[in-house]
């Protein structure tokens, strides 16, 4: 089995109770049924509790009024931990922060950037991402795989990340670039065509294909299209309580109300003051950005393979970093024109919560992306 980790991998260690949240509170907790087997046998002084604290017919964990583990107590420390060790915790809480993505003899573990601690290791580096490898014994088979399309994906990824960490472009343009390999990825997959696609990667890297698409980023609508891309993130569901009322406060901010609408040229200018204040407080914020686009490609791309929805999952990782930077714009309004790098960690762990902690959430995405006009290659190029 091969196995493909980030090169910040090894960086991450839980801060436990010194984290500036919990990764035990805002969604459910499934436990596999290996740990529900053992907790179902535990004798110790611990068991009654533990009993009274496992909702057996659905798996998980019980919650309180505020959706806290009903472990965790009010240090935000794990009291089955205390009383049980590391062993007891269930494979989602061993796991966690660890994402896996399975693939027939490998698997691609990341680091979620819901957990606030990753987020401030993906937000504080500077260098471009680069990932490890490391062979195992082990082996499976997974049926109804195909092995030459996942090939292909492979490269389209690698192209698309080396793409995204040329600094020597503009931002926008390699987000444009991306966008445009995975929408003629996509004709090739759905004309079942797959043996073209190393043609789509020869002329997005060839100055022809980098010119055409730099002459489609000339026409911008920033307001139009921001504003519908930013009303979409209702559809969701919304994990913490408070969220709703953070998006419509930045909503306001960011657009006005229904009454009174900040007119274009405003929201334009707000955005260039955002861009100038970013770019003498805080040099290399695009650098974030662009560790975040990487972060999104590397973990999902490839999950193509299951469902063939090549252009679907690059803007998902496109729009979901467009918005983050909404939500930062929206935070240095409210801020009095202040931004801080602890604001953008929270902006990220907290978007990711809501979007990647909830199966709900990630397929209705996909699927805006999919059936959403708004989230045509050509509007997407009017907000990048």
């Amino acid at each position: 089995m091969l196995y493909t980790i980030p090169d910040y991998y090894h960086e991450f260690t839980c801060v436990a109770g010194k984290c500036e949240d919990t990764c035990c509170a805002g969604w459910q907790i499934v436990a596999d049924e290996a740990s529900l087997e053992k907790y179902k046998n535990e004798t110790g002084t611990f068991a009654e509790r533990l009993k009274e604290s496992v909702n057996w017919e659905e798996g998980t964990f019980k919650q309180d009024k505020d959706r806290r583990c009903a472990f965790l107590n009010q240090s935000n420390l794990c009291d089955m931990y205390t009383a049980l060790g590391e062993e007891s915790l269930c494979r989602t809480c061993k796991l966690y922060p660890r994402h896996i993505e399975e693939f027939e003899d490998v698997r691609e573990v990341t680091l979620s950037v819901s957990c606030p601690e990753v987020a401030r290791i993906l937000m504080n580096k500077k260098e471009p991402v680069h990932f490890l490898t490391y062979e195992t014994d082990e082996e499976e088979d997974y049926e109804d795989f195909d092995p030459f399309l996942y090939s292909k994906l492979l490269d389209a990824r690698d192209v698309m990340i080396e793409i995204l960490q040329d600094r020597e472009k503009k931002l926008n343009l390699r987000a444009a670039l991306i966008l445009a390999i995975a929408r003629d990825l996509q004709e090739c997959i759905d004309k079942e065509d797959i043996f073209s696609m190393d043609d789509v990667f020869d002329y997005y890297q060839a100055e022809e294909g980098v010119q055409e698409v730099k002459n489609a980023l000339a026409e911008v609508d920033y307001y139009t299209y921001s504003r519908k891309m930013f009303q979409n993130q209702y559809q969701m569901e919304h994990l913490r309580a408070d969220w709703e009322s953070y998006l419509q406060e930045a909503e306001k901010l960011l657009y006005g109300n229904a009454n009174e609408k900040i007119d274009e040229k405003r929201y334009v200018e707000m955005q260039q003051e955002f861009h100038a204040w970013m770019a003498k407080e805080m040099t290399e914020y695009e650098i974030q950005y662009e560790q975040l686009l990487v972060y999104f490609i590397s973990t999902y791309f490839c999950g193509a393979v299951y469902d063939d929805e090549i252009f679907a999952k690059v803007k998902m990782a496109v729009v979901c970093t467009l918005f983050i930077h909404e939500l930062n714009v929206g935070t240095y309004l409210k801020n009095n024109r202040q931004f801080k790098l602890d604001d953008q960690i929270r902006i990220c762990y907290q978007f990711s919560r809501e979007l990647e902690h909830s199966d709900l959430n990630l397929n209705r995405f996909e699927e805006l992306m999919i059936e959403k006009e708004i989230f045509s290659f050509e509007n997407l190029l009017k907000i990048c």
